[in-house]
């Protein structure tokens, strides 16, 4: 510790010797740098607050209704590109700044100061924003916030007018595409449709079900066919059993002869086939397999009265036998069991052609089920497209509507454009000061610089490290009386010329508090 204060003593003394130096540096380094600060152009600084309110009454009551745009996000992308060259361009032709450049360079050069002496700062958390500038006129620094104001305002609103535009064309234009492909969906299968009528399946069925119901119909009817012929062999049977019996009883007693039973039991039958036939003629048409075997066996019954008619008298050994009401019942109802049983057998060769029809469309029919699939799967999936296209067009309408109408941004000028009367910049008394000091700084190096090229031993110390040898003594120097004089006088002119430096110094600073540049 004592080396170091030794050493610090040994570089003053230095200094000392060289103290000249220090204020025929400093003096003209300060005034150099006095002047200059005291020609430096005033600035004043026009400043702006806006909050954007985002929070609105309309937006919970929207929501699940009408698009939701993020405000937060799209403010905070504008306030990033608010200082982009565009918009400084915009910015420069609405202060009038550009009227003062002739050049493109000199535009250009506007244009990069714009951009670096605007400032944005605040909203991160309270979306309350504040747009500085700082100008030589005042007035200037002023237009230039309000240009900057009003272009942040317009950019927010035009970009979600501008989005919302963009997005009704993109829905438009694809709710078009999808309606073209939607028509074109339908005429397909509508074409194929048509294509393949009678190998549609019905009700959701596919090939095997329809093969399966085709099946079981035709099990059920050949049933009801083996139950009417075994019907009909009963009532034959009957009925020859019962001729038989009145044959034996009218021998013994001879009865009046009918010639017109056999065309009554024909009779009877045929009404009984019309009344059937009436009754399917209600739900069936003309080509229904029923209602034509029925048609084809009163047809038959027509023709067989015709012949009954003389084969009765010719072939009725007693003729007494055919007015028997039993016998009556026993035809009837024979004739019921016949026309029925031709029915059945119709309706058997019926299902019997449709199952051999289907069993030979086993490669037609899945290929058409598949393809019908397929139509109606790519019809589904262009159709539900399109409502949901819809409702977006239906969804973004709204919210355009809620925009244009509740105004979901609002825009609050919190602090109106302002510019203080006093210049914010530059800051001469600081300036002043460091010049001062930096001035100070500089003769002192001066001097420390020229102690050390021209270094001189004054201490014991000094020489002892110097010389790297034991130091056995000292002489002081005496100095006489002129010499101490001397040196007073110049110790006090050095004062006094420090003196007059810092006088120098201070005058300056009261005369730029008091607004008066005595270097002007």
């Amino acid at each position: 510790m004592t080396e170091l204060i030794a050493q610090i003593i040994a570089y003053a003394r230095g200094i000392w010797r060289y103290r000249w130096f220090i204020f025929l540096l400093a003096w003209p380094l300060s005034l150099a740098g006095w002047i200059y600060v005291s020609k430096m152009p005033d600035e004043y600084k026009a400043e702006a607050r806006v909050y954007v309110d985002t929070q609105t009454l309309l937006r919970p009551l929207l929501r699940g209704l009408a698009v939701q745009m993020d405000l937060r996000g799209q403010i905070q992308m504008m306030t990033k590109t608010l200082l982009s060259r565009p918009n400084m361009e915009k910015v420069a032709r609405m202060a009038d700044l550009d009227l003062n450049t002739k050049t493109d360079e000199e535009f250009n050069e506007l244009i990069s100061n714009l951009m670096g002496d605007i400032e944005l700062s605040g909203g991160r958390r309270d979306n309350l924003y504040t747009i500085s500038y700082s100008h030589p006129e005042p007035q200037k620094a002023k237009q230039v916030v309000q240009a900057v104001l009003t272009v942040f305002v317009e950019n927010t609103l035009g970009d979600k007018r501008r989005d919302s535009d963009s997005a009704q064309r993109f829905l438009e234009q694809q709710i078009k595409e999808y309606e073209a492909r939607l028509f074109e969906a339908e005429e397909r299968l509508k074409e194929f449709k048509r294509k393949n009528v009678g190998l549609m399946p019905s009700d959701g069925s596919n090939y095997y079900a329809r093969l399966q119901e085709v099946a079981a119909e035709l099990n059920n009817v050949e049933l009801l066919k083996r139950e009417a012929e075994r019907r009909r062999d009963e009532l034959q049977r009957q009925l020859v059993e019962a001729t038989d019996d009145l044959e034996e009883e009218f021998l013994v007693v001879p009865p009046e002869p009918a010639m017109n039973a056999p065309n009554q039991a024909v009779d009877a039958r045929i009404q009984a086939l019309q009344a059937k036939l009436d009754e399917l003629l209600l739900n069936y048409t003309e080509n229904h397999p029923d209602v034509i075997a029925i048609r084809r066996t009163i047809k038959e019954l027509e023709n067989r009265k015709q012949v009954t008619q003389q084969a009765t008298v010719e072939s009725d050994i007693v003729p007494g036998v055919s007015q028997n009401p039993v016998v009556q019942q026993l035809k009837l109802a024979l004739g019921e069991a016949e026309a029925n049983v031709a029915a059945l057998d119709v309706r058997v060769q019926e299902y019997k052609a449709r199952y051999a029809k289907i069993q030979k469309l086993v490669d037609t029919i899945p290929a058409v089920e598949a393809e019908l699939k397929r139509l109606n799967r790519d019809y589904e999936v262009t159709k539900k497209n399109y409502e949901q296209l819809l409702q977006r067009r239906e969804s973004a309408k709204l919210a355009e509507e809620a925009e244009q109408s509740a105004e979901n941004v609002k825009f609050r000028v919190v602090d109106p454009p302002f510019v203080d009367s006093e210049p914010s910049a530059p800051n001469r008394p600081l300036l002043l000061s460091a010049v001062f000091g930096l001035s100070l700084a500089v003769g002192v190096g001066l001097a420390f610089l020229l102690s050390q090229i021209n270094p001189v031993v004054d201490s014991v110390q000094t020489l002892r490290r110097v010389a790297q040898l034991p130091v056995l003594g000292s002489v002081s120097r005496i100095l006489t009386r002129q010499q101490i004089i001397k040196r007073r006088i110049e110790v006090a002119l050095f004062a006094s010329v420090g003196l007059l430096y810092l006088g120098f110094y201070a005058t300056t600073m009261l005369m730029n508090a008091r607004g008066i540049n005595w270097f002007v």
